[in-house]
């Protein structure tokens, strides 16, 4: 049976009637060590409604409908208490990463403060002492803080909770973007956007009360917050959740806690797909039963077939089913959930390259050379059109452009920022058809399904050619043994040429491990450089090797390549090797 949760008011009145109906049933189980009993904790729904209605009624007490809370917490119920705490007053979630102890953490923290411009910050006692430091500091000096699981918060604030007006159109959420191309925006979530969202999520995938969600992506982010830990809130359902850093410390963990809790729907970005597939051992593998998991999503970052392959094959001894991987397409922008389809057979098509790269997809038989993308299924709940980002022009099948959408789960647009509102959430094609939602993405629909090829800001033409970065830092990982399992970022600069022009140049940087001698590194450069030039034509400007950690990713994972782009033409890019040209050597030696 489809689930319908449109005909409701709000999500706060949805949550709130699960929690009535069931007070007992398990709502959050947050997992820090899958491998022994009493490794969790469990929060009933009658618990979470009763930390939520605590925080609402603080907040009620002291703030009017509308206001910004920023939440600063690491990932636990705590989060979600707080979270629906917010949805229960009828003030507007800013969820964000912590401040860390890093500046540039601090600074996307300062940003999301200032341009929400929040009232109060909730953060729980875990995280206090970081929070407090940052609260203290500039900009942030004079916000006030409060610890949620203190003693400020009391029963009596429950019992002075009052569920006020509201319906789909109230803005429930402050969603900000990852900032992988330019600064972090908020995109402002209705209350209709989270249930319509969480909706056209379930029906593909027939997900519904009786589907235990699960995973390790932060709460903070929107595939954690709204693919993973609301969807079973509307439901009556259950999330189990796990911090990212236990993740990244023991990849197995993930896969065990899908077996030992009965997890039908979990989600990760690609990366975390191949750690799982290079690193968990013989011993680990023999110890999972991975055949209840229906759905492995695969979304946030671009979907690479040889990554859902590998894990595959890699796995199928522990029962995982090649019709389990499940990739998706999503955006802040749009709630989260834009397309996917299963259960079903990975669908992938070998297209030509060359013609690719003149934004024409056009499969090839796999002999011939080309480029394997991943379809991320039929988008039925979106108006779609693939769109030429200059002359705005609608194109036909068989042509890659930018992919524009049309639907409920659109949010309202951008948090105090009319002009970029406009620009994006509300474009008109070049026939006066409008309404749109510009992506930002390059693709295609090919058979109805949505096929994303990159990103539009992140293309590097050179010569007249399109190429996408993430192709070219996904193939030297594939013959260089010494890259796999690191990052990488492929951009251009511009460089004067000889005959006083002005001419892009490739760059390509990327991690190494530690432990490689200078003499190893040099030889890495000249393979990389040989492999760029056999494959792509392509003489790079500079291939700048740096250390682990060295290539700028946003707090999801995304790499952040204008950033990179940025910090190398500032001459600020700390390398362990680099191989430049005299080109490119006088500019960087000019910054």
């Amino acid at each position: 049976m489809a689930v319908s949760l449109m005909h409701h008011s709000s999500a706060t009145a949805l949550i709130r009637e699960n929690a009535l109906t069931a007070p007992h049933a398990p709502a959050i189980i947050f997992v820090r060590d899958p491998s022994m009993e009493g490794g969790d904790e469990t929060w009933s729904y009658g618990r979470l409604d009763h930390e939520a209605r605590k925080i609402a009624g603080w907040l009620q007490r002291r703030y009017a409908p509308g206001t910004r809370v920023l939440l600063l917490y690491p990932e636990g119920p705590e989060f979600a208490a707080a979270f629906v705490g917010c949805l229960y007053a009828s003030m507007i979630a800013v969820p964000s990463s912590l401040p860390g102890q890093y500046q540039h953490q601090r600074r996307r923290v300062d940003s999301i403060a200032e341009d929400a411009s929040v009232a109060v910050v909730l953060t729980c006692h875990a995280a206090s002492a970081s929070v407090g430091d940052w609260a203290v500091s500039q900009p942030a000096q004079g916000l006030r803080w409060a610890v949620t699981d203190g003693p400020e918060f009391s029963d009596s604030d429950a019992e002075a909770w009052r569920l006020r007006g509201m319906d789909q159109d109230t803005l429930a959420l402050l969603q900000y973007t990852s900032g992988s191309t330019s600064t972090p925006k908020g995109v402002m979530v209705s209350h209709g956007n989270l249930l319509h969202n969480s909706e056209i999520l379930c029906r593909p995938f027939g997900l519904d009360r009786t589907t235990r969600f699960g995973s390790w992506i932060p709460q903070y982010h929107d595939m954690g917050l709204l693919a993973i830990l609301l969807p079973p809130l509307l439901l009556g359902g259950t999330c189990v959740l796990m911090t990212p850093t236990t993740f990244l410390k023991r990849p197995h963990w993930w896969l065990k806690m899908v077996d030992k809790y009965d997890i039908t729907w979990s989600a990760a970005p690609n990366f975390a797909y191949d750690l799982c597939a290079r690193q968990v051992t013989e011993e680990q593998l023999a110890e999972l039963d991975l055949s209840r998991w229906r759905f492995a999503a695969n979304g946030s970052e671009p979907v690479q077939a040889a990554t859902l392959t590998a894990f595959t094959k890699r796995f199928a001894p522990a029962g995982f089913r090649s019709d389990a991987m499940a990739p998706c397409y999503g955006m802040a922008e749009a709630t989260v959930f834009i397309s996917g389809t299963g259960q079903r057979e990975l669908a992938v098509s070998h297209v030509d390259d060359t013609l690719l790269e003149h934004h024409t997809f056009r499969p090839v038989p796999l002999s011939s050379g080309g480029r394997d993308v991943v379809s991320c299924g039929s988008g039925q709940d979106y108006d779609i059109r693939i769109v030429d980002p200059k002359t705005r022009e609608v194109l036909q099948e068989g042509r890659v452009g930018e992919i524009w959408l049309r639907g409920q789960s659109v949010a309202q647009g951008y948090w105090g920022r009319k002009d970029a509102t406009r620009e994006t959430f509300q474009a008109v094609t070049a026939d006066g058809d409008g309404g749109y939602l510009r992506t930002g993405d390059l693709g295609t629909l090919h058979n109805g399904e949505v096929h994303v090829t990159g990103r539009l800001k992140e293309l590097i033409i050179l010569r007249g050619r399109n190429i996408y970065p993430q192709d070219i830092e996904h193939f030297l990982r594939a013959r260089r043994p010494e890259l796999v399992g690191l990052f990488g970022a492929a951009f251009v600069v511009p460089v004067q040429s000889p005959g006083g022009g002005v001419e892009e140049q490739l760059i390509v940087t990327h991690e190494v491990r530690g432990g490689i001698s200078q003499d190893d590194l040099a030889t890495l450069t000249t393979s990389m450089r040989a492999d760029l030039i056999r494959e792509y034509s392509i003489r790079p400007g500079a291939i700048a090797l740096v250390r682990r950690g060295g290539v700028l990713r946003t707090t999801s994972g995304k790499i952040q390549r204008a950033a990179m782009r940025a910090t190398f033409l500032e001459g600020g890019l700390e390398t362990r090797w680099l191989d430049v040209n005299r080109e490119v050597g006088g500019l960087i030696a000019r910054a």
